[in-house]
């Protein structure tokens, strides 16, 4: 209590202690009020009004928008306040696709529960009439605007927590949608695949991807080999659905249920997990010595690396070229383990479990397929194996436990925290140690790097030189690293990077309600396994030296490169047709296209293209769209000139770009509208072609 200040909820004296707003001392009364839009970890929003209550003299408000003050009586329960909660969610309903027995969220969906809960027995409201296209582009989610309710959690998650914003609210009115830039398909924007928007959304408007059935039909097929692979934080995560805490440890019970799935074997990724660390340590080690290509980031999670070629594409080289735990474990099983069975590549199916939607898209990798195959043939997430489990009748809570197939089902406790913010860069550090000093590491915990803050620094002696850490997760945080490291104000040898908030424990795929609380109870009980094993090392994995001894020679080697690493690169921001503008010059009726720079094929024009791709847009060049409108009407050229929008010149490093008659002009400031206009769009309407003979004299032009 501060100063002994309290506000009355229903009669009930409540002490204020440094709460940001009345509904937290609500819910610390013991009163769960219903909310749709409010996350403790994301900005205030206020739109759903489902928090009403009345403040005595102060009328109706919002309780999650509404700071306390000492003395205010409270009342949460009155009729009016009743009344109008049944109302808004009759108007939600009214709005939405009630087709709730066949949604992928029906029995989770927070709209659901909150119709039962209020007693909303019938909608008296006609249900909307006009049905929007489902969006199933994407590799990871799918997107149903008819089910969305505009609570805006996917815009701030997306924006706030990811830094990305691909999600956003477009039009006005009643005709209001929550979609990406330019009604565009999640498959065409920067979205990552990371399903935070998934694990926040309250409804069936963004979902996991489902391939269940896909699973079910490679079990079914007598030719096919079905195997799996359990990522670390599955464990923790699954037995929430049946009825168990979160991170109480359900490894036995998941192997068990697989087997009577149908699953020929049943594997551990937490020994891929052992792979990737002597990899990935045999890739510092070297790097450091050098000093080269420094610092080194991970490579485990496939949202950020999607990031980093989308975003820094500059820093790609400086990511290290191990794959994740799940493609080392998809190869090593395509290129070796099915060479074992004599069975073709093809023939053996993996199957990851995941609590991953960026895994879906990281199999579909084309530099995981080898002649055709791929690596890892399907992603489920823990959401679409419990989903399995239940289909197959199985009472998960009284299964026996079993235990993992040979070979690849040992590992050691450093990859079991593989699966929690920090895992990665304690694992190699229990690692690095051992190789840069030569000396065994008696006590392998390394709690600096632990724990859910987003950021996360420590410095580590070993062998003469100390060795700087930084560990991120919420790919928010990590764009401000980013900038930090680019700008010289950070200084790093290490950095690990998780896009997901806590890490894999927190993915998209992982059970809902995904909160703080329950990624923490996840994270706690990937350590306390950590602690149950008696190697703790992945140096120590008997199975791993054997694996190098049999097939791959030694870390980071010849074999062991062409099998376990990769490489990245720069990866376009959009993609798609170009973008019409109307009521500008050259737009309407018979404007010329990029294709052809015509008018009705009579009339010659100047084709001036801006790129909006995310990375020019940020350095203004929807700015430069209207000043370059501005100045071509000003130039008496409107009719001559067909001025568009349109994706991507990949020049990201050097935009915003601008595409005159095909050629790109790279570094347009808003201010070089005019420039552009008269030393380019000028001599082409007048038939000149004395611009400057190339991209690259332009830019000297434009640095000039």
């Amino acid at each position: 209590m501060i100063n002994g200040k309290k506000i009355i909820v229903d009669g009930q004296a409540v002490p204020l202690d440094g709460e940001e707003n009345l509904l937290e001392v609500i819910r610390k009364a013991g009163i769960n009020l219903p909310t749709f839009c409010y996350h403790s970890e994301l900005s205030v929003y206020g739109a759903c009004r489902m928090c009403l209550v009345e403040v005595e003299g102060g009328g109706l408000v919002a309780a999650c928008s509404t700071p306390p003050r000492d003395g205010m009586v409270i009342r949460t329960n009155t009729e009016r306040v009743r009344r109008l909660r049944r109302i808004i969610i009759e108007l939600l309903l009214a709005n939405h696709n009630r087709d709730c027995t066949t949604c992928e969220k029906s029995g989770a969906c927070k709209l659901q529960d909150l119709a039962m809960q209020l007693g909303v027995r019938e909608v008296r409201l006609g249900q909307r009439d006009v049905r929007l296209p489902v969006d199933k582009s994407s590799p990871a989610v799918v997107r149903d605007p008819n089910k969305c309710i505009l609570c805006g959690d996917c815009v701030r998650m997306c924006e706030e927590v990811q830094g990305i914003g691909v999600l956003d609210f477009a039009f006005r009115g009643s005709r209001v949608v929550v979609t990406p830039a330019f009604n565009k398909n999640m498959a065409e924007v920067d979205c990552v695949n990371c399903g935070q928007c998934a694990a926040v959304c309250p409804t069936g408007a963004l979902v996991v991807k489902s391939e269940v059935d896909e699973a079910w039909k490679a079990i079914h097929d007598p030719k096919k080999t079905v195997i799996a692979q359990i990522a670390p934080a599955v464990r923790v995560a699954v037995g929430e659905a049946f009825g168990m805490p979160p991170g109480e440890i359900a490894t036995g019970k998941i192997v068990a249920a697989l087997r009577r799935i149908g699953f020929d074997k049943v594997f551990d990724t937490c020994f891929a997990a052992d792979l990737t660390v002597m990899e990935e340590t045999a890739e510092f080690t070297e790097r450091l010595a050098k000093g080269e290509r420094l610092p080194q980031f991970t490579s485990c999670c496939p949202a950020w690396v999607k990031f980093a070629e989308q975003y820094y594409p500059g820093l790609v080289p400086n990511i290290s070229t191990c794959r994740s735990p799940q493609q080392m474990f998809g190869s090593v099983a395509k290129k070796f383990y099915a060479r074992s069975l004599g069975i073709k590549p093809e023939d053996l199916f993996v199957i990851s479990v995941m609590p991953c939607t960026a895994k879906k898209f990281e199999a579909r990798r084309p530099e995981f397929n080898t002649g055709g195959v791929r690596d890892v043939d399907l992603v489920l997430t823990t959401q679409e194996v419990t989903r399995m489990i239940k289909e197959s009748g199985i009472s998960f809570e009284e299964l026996e436990v079993d235990s993992f197939d040979a070979p690849f089902g040992f590992a050691s406790g450093a990859g079991i925290i593989f699966g929690v913010t920090g895992g990665v860069a304690e694992a190699v550090l229990r690692a690095a140690y051992e190789k840069l000093t030569g000396k065994a590491l008696s006590d392998v915990n390394f709690v600096e790097v632990r724990g859910m803050k987003s950021l996360k620094e420590a410095t580590v002696e070993a062998g003469g030189r100390e060795i700087r850490l930084a560990v991120v997760n919420g790919l928010g945080a990590a764009r401000d690293l980013l900038d930090k490291i680019m700008r010289g104000e950070a200084s790093y040898d290490l950095v690990e990077v998780m896009a997901c908030p806590g890490g894999c424990v927190g993915g998209g795929g992982q059970p809902v309600p995904n909160t703080r609380e329950a990624r923490e109870k996840r994270g706690r009980g990937l350590y306390a396994a950590d602690k149950l094993v008696q190697l703790r090392k992945s140096q120590d994995n008997p199975v791993v030296t054997s694996l190098y001894g049999k097939w791959l020679d030694e870390p980071n080697g010849k074999e062991a490169h062409k099998a376990l690493h990769t490489a990245y690169s720069s990866r376009r921001r959009i993609s798609g047709e170009d973008i019409e503008l109307t009521g500008q010059p050259g737009a309407g009726p018979g404007a010329g296209t990029a294709e052809d720079g015509r008018c009705d094929g009579r009339v010659s024009k100047v084709d001036v293209a801006v790129c909006v791709g995310t990375s020019c847009y940020l350095r203004g060049a929807y700015n430069v769209l209207q000043n370059l409108i501005d100045e071509v009407g000003r130039a008496g050229l409107s009719d001559r000139v067909n001025l568009h929008a349109t994706f991507c010149f990949e020049r990201c490093d050097k935009g915003p770009s601008v595409s005159v008659n095909g050629r790109v002009i790279t570094g347009v400031t808003p201010d070089k509208a005019g420039w552009v206009v008269e030393n380019f769009i000028r001599p082409q309407a007048a038939g000149s072609q004395s611009s400057p003979s190339s991209s690259s004299s332009v830019d000297s032009a434009m640095r000039r």
